[in-house]
């Protein structure tokens, strides 16, 4: 296959991308008000993460249209590493924060750029190990998945196999190039899950509507029960991709939150 060819070019992993990339930037806008307990930023720091993974995943979409599948799959890693980077800084100032300790210094010099946060493997294993999250780990972690995706991940950026070489030639005909392609998109699509299902999970007002807001602004009594409304563009992604592909998912979220999501 050739990445001019008519199958590669309008493959569902463009369209999916351009989703995800959409669904970030309306979250970082959404999320700017609420206040990032625990820090002294005057926004959500969570506003310019959001805004940021909205950059990197346009970069991957930019990089496979132009058919280097291994550069994207290197960005595919830093998505991920953005993800939970997310989740860990949430879950890291909930376990923190306190009327004792209104700031929480680990995250507050992050902020600063006077620290560090912890490697990859070290977040990721006090996600994986929060009481708080653990009915969410349980159902993500229920395979292998998330561990072949880093894997492969890591098999591209480090040229792991001579394969990876080749998919990023893109003037090479490869009889496997549109399997990759297909690979690539289950890959994005479960770093999206993960990533909307921890956030959701630990911060469901994040699925709140402007509704409430709106009415408090124009000085009018919000109606009854709206700060419980969920966004409409979060009710469609929930549709569209968590509920279509991970019910057990999307269950367990509704089932934990006060939000009116369907």
């Amino acid at each position: 296959m050739q990445v001019t060819d008519k199958i590669y070019m309008e493959h569902r992993t463009f369209a999916e991308l351009e989703q995800y990339a959409k669904f970030c930037q309306r979250l970082a806008m959404s999320v700017f008000s609420f206040a990032s307990m625990g820090t002294k930023a005057f926004c959500n720091i969570d506003t310019y993460v959001y805004s940021s993974m909205q950059g990197t995943v346009e970069s991957i979409k930019t990089i496979l249209l132009a058919g280097r599948i291994n550069d994207a799959y290197a960005l595919l890693r830093k998505y991920h590493d953005s993800a939970v980077i997310n989740v860990y800084s949430n879950l890291y100032l909930r376990n923190n924060f306190s009327i004792e300790n209104f700031v929480v210094e680990k995250i507050h010099n992050w902020l600063q750029g006077k620290e560090k946060l912890p490697e990859y493997r070290i977040m990721s294993q006090y996600i994986k190990t929060s009481e708080a999250l653990k009915p969410i780990n349980d159902l993500l972690y229920v395979d292998d998945r998330y561990k072949r995706l880093r894997a492969r991940c890591n098999d591209h950026t480090h040229y792991n196999f001579y394969r990876n070489v080749m998919l990023n030639d893109n003037e090479v005909y490869l009889d496997n190039r549109g399997w990759w392609l297909e690979r690539f998109a289950e890959d994005a699509r479960d770093i999206f899950v993960l990533h909307l299902a921890y956030i959701f999970y630990l911060n469901d007002h994040y699925m709140m509507s402007s509704d409430y807001m709106d009415a408090l602004e124009c000085g009018m009594q919000p109606e009854e029960n709206s700060q419980y409304w969920v966004a409409p563009f979060i009710q469609e992604i929930f549709d569209e991709v968590v509920t279509s592909t991970r019910p057990d998912i999307a269950a367990t979220i509704k089932a934990n939150s006060a939000m009116h999501i369907s």
